[in-house]
């Protein structure tokens, strides 16, 4: 079974060559010597005659008739195959993507694989491994797509004009892209004002995200727990691409026709019709129709990707920083004023007893009564303000207080995993303990006990108080900004506000507070 399956893939192998080194050609037949396979059709029928005999037959594309004798195998790829009675393999009979038909008094000593369908009498009995996958209506159909690789795949583009099966299929994408460019008209409409705007910024993020794609799964993996992150952030680039290419063809059609209003729907519905029919013009050239799928799907992802950063931004605004207010010039000295001698001073008599009456108690003054000048205690005027009043932490002092954090995490990961001598397990247990920690941690008390140590208070942008659904969300997209590099946390350097990936996806500022500040 090792051996056929070994040459099975080296067929493969010589049809994938020959197809690319003539993608123009119909047909192609090759005649190898007797210690490999004496006949390889591609693109043709084959048929073997009852007086015949060959060594091994392969046949892609095609049909094959087989009466005589085969002294290895016989390998059918998007093909129908036929064994007659007088038909006898000495090696293994494969059908890949088509049919199979089967008449009484066939012979086939070794092993026996269809995906598509067979139609075989009850009789009929391999020598080896019998596997059969699906139905003849399954094979019928891959041998369908034959016309597209030849007349569409190998020309380079998407659609082939003369099957009706792929107008079907195209028929059925402009549906649902027909839906969703109703449904969500605000994303797509966001989508295409990225494209008329900034063309090139989007062609070069899809291609980022593209290409990172792969490695930041691989990163999750690696990270056990981030294993559960990784349907997520392929299902948010499947809706992007979706969004993307919608918004692209709105984008081509608004260029041609003009939306006059753009919360029109109609005017939506047009452009989107326009760009649809230029896109599908696009797909049908031979080169041009593979180019214009790349570019579209690239010029689409990245003005999703670009569009939902906005989006995210509006959201979640900056912090305006404080306007400095310059300080007044300087008055030049002048020269003093004569000073006015204020006359003696007469002492009256002393008040009878009655005039103290009159004098309101001290609980009688009201605020007003304080002076402008005066000022509230200290940390009465910082609980005013608040925690935003503070500055943002710095990369060092938030570095301390997670090394401080880690070493509590693994110390308590080693107690509970004493028992174990697997480090993997100890690892894992370390990273669930983390997770726990600071989100159970920043909920209760909006810091850790490093960020107690080091002064670090987590505040949300507006405000208020970490909850646990924000605490929740910072902890995995944390995890997330560690297990690339690091390059969620060394963020900080570069950020304005001072903002982890983590703290900017949450909502969070990270704060340095007085000592003396309540925990």
């Amino acid at each position: 079974m090792i051996r056929f399956r070994m040459r099975l893939w080296l067929a493969l192998a010589v049809a994938v060559a020959a197809l690319t080194a003539q993608p123009h050609a119909q047909s192609l037949e090759i005649h190898l010597d007797e210690w490999n396979s004496p006949a390889v059709r591609i693109g043709q029928n084959f048929e073997l005659k009852a007086d015949q005999a060959v060594r091994q037959a392969l046949v892609i594309g095609g049909d094959a008739i087989i009466e005589g004798h085969v002294d290895r195998d016989v390998v059918v790829i998007l093909g129908k195959a036929q064994l007659a009675s007088t038909a006898v393999i000495d090696g293994s009979f494969v059908v890949i993507g088509g049919t199979a038909s089967v008449t009484e008094g066939a012979k086939v000593s070794r092993d026996l694989l269809v995906v598509g369908g067979i139609d075989a009498p009850s009789g009929f009995n391999p020598g080896g491994e019998h596997v059969v996958v699906g139905t003849a209506g399954l094979g019928r159909s891959l041998s369908g797509i034959v016309p597209w690789l030849t007349n569409g795949l190998l020309l380079g583009r998407p659609i082939v004009p003369s099957l009706p099966w792929v107008w079907a299929v195209a028929g059925v994408f402009f549906l649902i892209n027909l839906l969703f460019n109703t449904v969500f008209d605000a994303p797509v409409r966001a989508t295409a004002v990225t494209l008329r705007t900034t063309p090139f910024s989007a062609f070069v993020t899809g291609l980022l995200v593209l290409l990172l794609i792969g490695p930041i799964c691989v990163l999750l993996a690696v990270s056990v727990i981030g294993i559960a992150v990784i349907p997520f952030v392929l299902c948010a680039m499947l809706l992007g691409a979706i969004f993307g290419r919608i918004g692209v063809v709105r984008w081509l059609g608004t260029s041609v026709s003009g939306e006059e209003e753009p919360g029109n729907r109609l005017h939506a519905l047009r452009s989107f019709v326009i760009g649809s029919a230029i896109v599908c013009v696009a797909y049908m050239i031979p080169i041009l129709g593979f180019v214009t799928w790349i570019i579209v799907g690239l010029l689409g992802l990245g003005a999703a990707t670009l569009a939902f950063f906005a989006a995210y931004r509006r959201e979640n605004p900056k912090r305006p920083k404080p306007v400095r207010v310059p300080e007044p010039p300087p008055i030049p000295p002048s020269s003093p004023a004569p000073v006015a001698v204020a006359p003696p001073i007469a002492f009256a008599a002393t008040p009878p007893p009655a005039a103290y009456d009159a004098v309101p108690p001290i609980a009688a003054f009201d605020d007003a009564a304080v002076p402008p000048h005066a000022s509230a205690p200290p940390a009465a005027a910082l609980a005013a303000t608040g925690l935003l009043a503070f500055p943002h932490a710095a990369f060092k002092d938030r570095l301390a207080g997670f090394v401080l954090d880690f070493i509590a995490v693994m110390i308590l990961a080693q107690v509970l995993g004493a028992n174990s001598r697997n480090d993997d397990v100890v690892m894992r247990l370390a990273l669930i303990i983390g997770v726990a920690y600071h989100v159970g941690f920043w909920t209760w008390r909006g810091t850790t006990l490093g960020g107690i140590i080091c002064q670090l208070r987590v505040v949300r942008t507006d405000g208020s108080e970490l909850k646990f659904p924000e605490a929740l969300v910072r902890g995995v997209t944390g995890i997330f900004s560690l297990v690339v590099l690091g390059l969620g946390f060394l963020w900080i350097l570069r950020d304005p506000e001072q903002q982890a990936w983590h703290d900017r996806v949450a909502g969070t500022y990270v704060v340095k507070v007085p000592r003396n500040w309540p925990v």
